[in-house]
Order: C-alpha cells, then structure tokens, then sequence
C-alpha cells in the first residue's frame, strides 16, 4: 500500500520573486495594501494548487509571510515592540516598522533562525506584557487553504510555544518559561477558533527540542503536550503532529517526546544523523504515527536512493504502513521554488537536482512504493553516494599533513608569521575612530541593465569593463568627497558576494531562477558546489588595481571567507563540509597572495556565516568551529604581517564563540551592532578582545538617514564600551548594495562627521 504524505511548508517567495516585487513596490508606494495582500494571497494559493496537483495528502498552511512568520507570530499574540505602540502605529505601519525601522523608531533586532541562513526578526518582550490573541488574519489564511485544497488536505502550521518563547528576546528580567506560561492561554484560543472552522489536525512546529537544554526540557514539554494538556486533542478536539527538524534528538529527549500525548511525532532524519540509530535502539510506540522527515528540506540534492534506504529501515521498524507519514525534513522556505524554470544547467547535474516543486514528486514516489522491500530498490539517476555533509570523520586532523587536491596542507598554513601586536605596528596607519565601509555600494537600474546585456552577450567584455571602471570612478569619488579613511571599490561587479566567487572557481554550478528568502524582500541565488573546488584564475584583483590608482587613500581587496561561501551554497553530499571548506579556503589563500602582490594593504575575509552552519548541540559544536577556524586562517595567514586582514561579521550571535573568534587571529573584526544594543561589544570587553574592531553605527536594511547627532552618540557608546580608544573603528553595519545614493552619501557624511568630533573629544589635551 501506499504510504501518506506530509508537507511542513513551502517557499513563500513565488516561482519568480513575485513576494519581493509586490513588497518593493508597496514600499515605494506604487501599489496599495489591498493589492499586496492579494498578490501575497496568489503566491500562497499557488503553493497549496502546487501540492494538491503533485498528490501530497497533508498539506502545512498558514506559512506564507509578508515579511517574517516569527514577526507575524509576535504579532497575533500583541507581541508589538513597546516603541512602535508608543507611536501609535498599527496594521501594516506597525509590522513594517518593526521590520525596517523609520525616522526616530530603529527596528527590531535580526538574527539566523537556527542554523540555516533565513533571517528572523527577534521579537523584544518587556516584563509587563500581557499576551493577547488576535488571529483573524491567520484564521483567513487557512480558510484560503481549505478553500484551495479542502478541509481534510488542509494542516495549519503553528510556531510552537516553547520555540516562541525561547525566540524572543526579553527587554528586562521576565524568563522565556515565564512568557510561555503567559503564551498558553492565547494558544488555546487559536485551537479553539481552528477547531470552529473544521480544522481536524494541526502542525506545532517546535525545533528547540533538537538544543542541548531540551534534555532538562521534560516538565515543560509535558505541560504543553502531555496528557491533560489543553493543546492535545483530548482538550481542543484537534489532533497535534509534533514536528522537530534542523537535528536528531538527543536520546533523553527523544524518550520524553514518545510519551506526549500527540498523534504524530515528524522527525528530521536528514539534518538528525543519529536519529534512526536511536529510533532503532529505543523502538517507536505503537499508538502514534511517525512523519519520516527523508526528503532533505535543507538541500537541493534529488538523493531518491538515500531516502529510500531510510525509508526501509524506518518502515520495518514500525510495521503498520499507517502508521508512517513521508514528509520533508523541514520546511521547503530553504530552497529555490522550481527546477523547470532552470534551463541553462549542466544536464549532468540538473539530473541530480530537485528544487521545492520536485521535492514534492521524491516525497509521492518515495511513499507510493508498495512495500519495505520495494522501497529499497528505488534508484536515482545518477544519485552521489550520500556520506552526510556534516560528517566530521578526520576533521580534527586538519592542521596536521592533510591531502586537498594536489596541495599538501601543513601545520605552518594556518598562521600568520608574527603575532598581531607586532603585525598592528607595520600596518596602514589611521587616526583614532578610523571611518570605512563593509564593501559593497549601491547598484543602480542602469548598473543591473548592462550587466544583464553582458550576460546575455549584447554586451562585450570590453564594453562591460568600461561600465565597470565608470562605476569604480564615481565610487572612488563618492568616498573622496565624503572623507573616509579606508576605502572600497563598491563591488559593483558582483551580483551576490558568494554567486561572483562561485562563478569564477571549478566546481561549482549556477542557476537563474534558485531564489531562497534570506530574509524579507532579500533573496539570495546559492549555488551548487557539484565537484572538486579550484581557482582558475585572479578573481578580484583587476577592480582592485582599477580603484587603487584612482586614490592615494588604501582600498580594500574584498574577498569572501570559504565558510561563507561554503554555508551560502548547496554543498555536495557526498563529500564531509570540511573538506570542502578547505578546497575553498585554498582557493582565497592564492586570491590573498595576488592581491598583496598588486599593492593591496588591506584584505577584507568576509565570515558572515560563520555560525550559520554551527550544530544546534553544544557538545558537537566544537569539532565544527574548529574546522571552521582553521578554514578562515588556511585562507588568510599567507598575507605578510603589514598586510592587514579583516573579517565582517553580522546578524547572528556571536557572545557565545568570542574564544573563536580570537583565535581567527584576524587583524580587525567589523560586526553588525546597531540593532544589537552593543551586547557583542560588551562581551567582546569582557572577554579581553584586543584586537581592532568595527561595530556598526547605524542599520543599512532600514531605509531611515541617521541624523549626524545620533551617530555622535552612537560612537560615544563605542567609547565608553571598555574597548580600547585607539582599536575603535567607524562603520555601517554591513555593505549598502540594498540601499539608494541618496541614503547612502548623507548617512555615510554623518558618520564621519560624528568620528571627527569623538577624535576631539577624546584627543589628549596639552597642559
């Protein structure tokens, strides 16, 4: 018989970016509210047609976001941030002011929603708050659904409470357990307006049970699962499937888990290596159902003939067929929409591939095998020999003689020649509060055209190089006119910081249309790391010389950092990450030595991700910092000790892994701070960091100018934050390519202007 199916969400981007261009133009005011809702509600009847069509039985609704589901979480239970009350804002004001911030109101802070690079904006919870329910605009969301699909196929998707409430960052004393105890009641209230408009089963959604902490977590999930609990069925008359995916379970864990008073438990079978080991070990009860999590919703790889192989194991394990549900590991939000759009792929490797749309015919075929036995004899075109990319046999040897390629990789690769102190003294000099950039500068219309054009071969190379050298002017004199210290050439030949290094090594592949939401109208195109990592050629270094004899004032090389690159693509599966990492940390180590050859002084690493990928359990986080550092230093400490190497960091955190950040031994760390509340600057004084550092002054993902007085104050608090005056440096949280001209010239001219008066405020007085 054929086994049912499950899904745990879709992307909510629309085939084409179609989300994204109704929030811009929304923003810009070219279109009205009702007609983005519209759009927004066409996009997510789309997805649900596109599951119905595919032949999946439970299909997840109630996912789809303007912005964030966290932020629209918070705000069905009047979560809404106190200085946004204070202002009065409601409906769409409100919700897009949390999210972008506007004149005098900044927005809420933004972090990784666990360990995948999708943003979520932190919801900020004071001491007084009394959640309230208001669930319309969700209860109309699954209405839609049941009206696309149908009652019984529809399943609404609930953030659970525990994860909500760890999610949220409290503004004064009040404890996460403390606001799940005040979320409760609103949470019963939502199940009992589900229950009214004939919702029969409900996803809650509850991935903080994968952490190291849900082992001391039993009470609580007994008191929101257990029997009795007013979220089961025996309570709301709706029966609960209990989904937890991003990692396995800890076997404590999972024995508490199979004792709630659930219907349903869906497990992550992909991201969780441990977890059939254990399920095996510890059995499966024979009065739930199980939702297999075999479809990777993590990676774009097809990988039939590995789940298939899971799918075996786990059906003769639990031997009543109706007691299994085949379901992705997760949500689909992480990868591109549709495969049939990509025409341009090598056919090799598009063979291979399935984007969201094509998961869905895996999650069909895999469940419409007619037995165990069947099942295992599933065969893939082409499928790699799955090892896990997260297997970490060998990586704690990495610093020893390792073989990458035809490179020999010592112990001496991983360190710099001098220790930093000597290295700051032969260094680029600067005065105190030294004024710079991240990297990129604003991307014009005109700037987007002709690189299309050139794409597309209706543009030469040569034609292309002298819009290119153009652009490298103005940007050169834009930051000659406001008076930076430290300049960049503005990457205005770069569409994506990993897609531009990506394009121009060996082993990876591209596609058009492989869109996945970061976070709001921000999308990203990750490519596929399908073979062996290289470098061709200089990959940067031709922009750089162009600027650099424009200017007498140092430019930055801007490089990407290999764990970046790494945890922005989708890696192979038959290859461990950390030897992947170190194929691209080779690759930027020779990009390094090219620029210090052409005269560049000051080499920018970036290492946005380098948490984003981190394991979700301390005890193995460890063994992947470890590879990741040293990934980072195998592509840096080629650069000579006068060479200065800096490394941006942003919208994570980092408070918890400043030992390893230290180790990097990079020269100088710029981290995003302006949403932060300087908390990464306190830690970082605590902790004793001696090394330069760049907090951001002002947000570049919110459209608002700051006024020249309020970054005076902002570099005040860097001041007075027990960092060193004279390792202090002022920039932007990160770069401005999402930002307009005519935001960037006046909020970079206050910000240098508010560096100056910190240098006379703070300047020794004679006498």
């Amino acid at each position: 018989m054929s086994l049912r199916t499950s899904t745990l969400g879709f992307p909510r981007t629309g085939p084409k970016r179609e989300m994204k261009v109704a929030l811009e133009k929304y923003w810009s005011g070219a279109i009205s509210a009702d007609e983005l809702m519209s759009t927004s509600d066409s996009i997510a009847v789309k997805s649900y047609e596109e599951q119905l069509s595919r032949g999946v039985d439970f299909i997840g609704v109630g996912d789809h976001t303007l912005y964030d589901h966290i932020l629209d979480w918070s705000e069905r239970f009047g979560l809404t941030c106190t200085r946004v009350k204070a202002a009065k804002l409601t409906g769409l004001d409100a919700y897009f002011t949390q999210a972008r911030g506007r004149d005098g109101i900044h927005a809420l802070d933004m972090t990784k929603y666990f360990d995948s690079n999708y943003h979520y904006m932190v919801p900020e919870v004071p001491d007084d708050v009394t959640p309230t329910g208001d669930f319309k605009e969700f209860i109309r969301q699954i209405k839609l659904g049941q009206q696309t699909v149908g009652k019984e196929k529809t399943v609404p998707i609930i953030v659970g409470p525990l994860t909500l409430s760890k999610l949220c960052k409290p503004c004064g004393d009040l404890s996460s357990d403390e606001l799940l105890t005040r979320l409760l009641p609103c949470y019963e209230q939502l199940l009992k307006e589900l229950q009214q408009i004939g919702v029969s089963e409900v996803q809650f959604h509850e991935p903080w049970f994968v952490k190291s902490e849900a082992v001391n977590l039993k009470d609580v999930a007994s008191a929101l699962y257990g029997k009795g609990s007013a979220l089961t069925s025996s309570k709301s008359g709706i029966s609960v499937n209990l989904c937890i995916h991003f990692d396995s379970l800890h076997v404590d864990v999972y024995k508490y888990i199979i004792t709630l008073d659930v219907e349903r438990i869906t497990l992550d079978f992909c991201r969780g290596s441990s977890m059939l080991s254990i399920l095996e070990r510890e059995g499966f009860p024979n009065n739930k159902q199980l939702g297999a999590g075999i479809v990777d919703g993590r990676n774009v790889w097809k990988s039939e003939e590995s789940a298939a192989k899971l799918l075996t194991r786990i059906r003769k394990l639990v031997a009543d067929d109706n007691k299994v549900v085949v379901s992705p590991s997760c949500s689909l939000q992480f990868i591109p929409y549709d495969l049939s759009l990509e025409k341009d792929l090598p056919s090799d490797v598009r063979e291979q591939l399935a984007f969201a749309v094509q998961k869905l015919d895996v999650l069909v075929k895999l469940a419409s095998s007619s037995s165990a036995t069947s099942t295992s004899t599933i065969k893939s075109n082409g499928d790699y020999e799955w090892v896990g990319e997260d297997n970490t046999s060998g990586a704690d040897d990495i610093s020893k003689a390792t073989k990458v390629g035809e490179v020999t990789v010592t112990a001496d690769m991983f360190s710099r020649s001098e220790a930093f102190d000597v290295r700051r003294e032969k260094q680029v000099s600067v005065p105190r509060f030294p004024t710079t950039t991240i990297g990129s500068f604003p991307q014009t219309p005109e700037l987007r055209r002709n690189r299309l054009a050139w794409k597309q071969k209706k543009l030469s190379e040569a034609d292309y190089q002298q819009v290119i050298d153009a652009e490298l002017k103005k940007n050169i004199d834009i930051q000659t006119d406001i008076g930076l210290d430290i300049f960049v050439h503005g990457e205005p030949e770069r569409s994506d910081m990993v897609e531009h290094f990506g394009q121009r090594l060996e082993g990876f592949s591209f596609t058009n249309h492989g869109w996945v939401q970061s976070y709001g109208s921000r999308y990203v195109r990750p490519p596929i790391i399908c073979g062996p990592v290289s470098r061709r050629e200089p990959m940067t270094v031709r922009e750089f010389k162009v600027a650099q004899e424009m200017t007498d004032r140092p430019v930055k090389g801007m490089l990407t950092g290999p764990v970046t690159i790494l945890n922005w693509s989708f890696c192979r599966v038959d290859t461990p990450r950390w030897k992947q990492a170190l194929e691209v940390a080779l690759a930027i180590r020779e990009e390094v030595a090219d620029l210090e050859a052409a005269g560049c002084r000051v080499i920018q690493v970036d290492e946005a991700a380098l948490r984003e990928r981190m394991p979700l359990k301390d005890e193995e986080a460890a063994s992947y910092m470890s590879w990741a550092v040293k990934s980072f230093r195998l592509s840096t400490a080629v650069a000579k000790s006068s060479t200065q190497i800096v490394t941006h960091m942003c919208y994570s955190t980092f408070e918890d892994i400043i030992d390893k950040i230290d180790e990097m031994d990079a020269d100088v760390l710029t981290i995003e701070n302006s949403r932060s509340g300087n908390e990464m600057l306190s830690a970082l004084s605590g902790f004793g960091y001696n090394r330069d550092i760049g907090p951001g002054v002002y947000d570049i993902h919110s459209p608002v100018i700051p006024s020249k007085d309020e970054l005076i104050e902002q570099v005040r608090n860097l001041a007075q934050s027990g960092l060193p005056l004279d390792r202090i440096w002022v920039n932007p949280d990160c770069g401005l390519k999402t930002r307009k001209w005519n935001e960037v010239i006046p909020s970079l001219k206050n910000m240098v202007a508010a560096a100056k008066v910190l240098r006379d405020e703070t300047a020794p007085r004679m006498g």
